[in-house]
């Protein structure tokens, strides 16, 4: 078949380079041949296409030859390599595993001191002891009240301070010494008397023999009338440790004391209350200074 003037039209080898192609020749009117160049269009895309599967299966190839390689690497450590973990050392084999834990030698804080026995045996009890020490300052405040310090005495005859039975129980209980002081206010003073003994048992033991009879002698002077020589007055009785304490309360008038008397009883046990705080804070001072280093 003609084809214009350039005869027999040329055959389109796809697989050959361009510059090796026949020129593709016009129609007889001069027009390019389109559905020639269409035709040469679809053959390039499909060589195109045909590249790029090519390339893609080489490029697969390749990736899977690296794979294998890295997987043999990892195989060559020995036979040790593909072992089962049932064949791993045990947690005790492991190095470090058997460094034996810290311990700690267990501590006990020693129990606190009990102020108590420090003044309950003389062989404790060896802190200073007087009347002013016991008592000390020029007067006492407990709550509101105000109480002035009047006169103090320290007598080792013990039944020569004392009237009534309380002679007779000290001497019995081997009292040792008799500490007093006497504080006022308002026309009322009251005498606290503290005897001392070696033990805890014989101050107990005293405070339960005393009776209502068994009173300590009121103790005048240094501005103080003398009071309950004679008259009715209010007392107590009490221990604590080795101390045994008494207080004797009235009136500076000489007046008895009746059940109405509220302020002399309220002072009375003020006194006592004072005196019991003052024997165990000696107690605790003691413990105290026993418990430092």
């Amino acid at each position: 078949m003609n084809y214009g003037q350039g005869g027999p039209q040329s055959q389109w080898d796809p697989w050959t380079p361009h510059s090796q192609q026949q020129s593709w020749n016009s129609g007889t009117d001069g027009t390019p041949d389109w559905a020639a160049l269409a035709e040469a269009s679809e053959a390039r895309k499909k060589r195109r296409r045909l590249l790029m599967v090519v390339g893609g299966a080489l490029a697969t190839v390749a990736v899977g030859a690296v794979v294998a390689v890295a997987v043999v690497s990892a195989n060559d450590g020995g036979p040790e390599a593909d072992a089962p973990s049932s064949q791993l050392p045990a947690t005790a084999d492991i190095p470090g595993s058997t460094a034996p834990a810290p311990s700690f030698e267990p501590t006990t804080a020693p129990p606190p001191l009990d102020p108590k026995d420090f003044v309950s045996s003389k062989n404790k009890d060896t802190a200073p002891l007087s009347p002013d020490i016991l008592f000390p300052g020029t007067q006492l405040t407990m709550g509101e009240t105000v109480y002035r310090k009047g006169p103090t005495a320290d007598t080792p005859d013990c039944a020569s301070a004392t009237q009534g039975t309380l002679p007779n129980v000290l001497k019995a209980n081997a009292c040792r010494r008799l500490l007093r002081v006497t504080y006022v206010k308002d026309g009322v003073a009251v005498t606290v008397g503290v005897a001392v003994f070696d033990t805890e048992a014989q101050a107990t033991r005293a405070k339960g023999q005393a009776d209502s009879k068994s009173l300590v002698r009121s103790l005048s002077g240094n501005g103080v009338k003398d009071f309950c020589n004679g008259a009715v007055c209010r007392s107590t009785t009490n221990s604590y440790g080795r101390y045994a304490y008494f207080t004797v309360a009235g009136f500076t008038s000489g007046k008895d004391v009746t059940t109405k008397d509220t302020a002399v009883f309220k002072q009375g046990d003020d006194l006592a209350e004072f005196a019991f705080r003052q024997i165990r804070r000696r107690g605790e001072a003691q413990a105290s200074a026993a418990a430092q280093p």
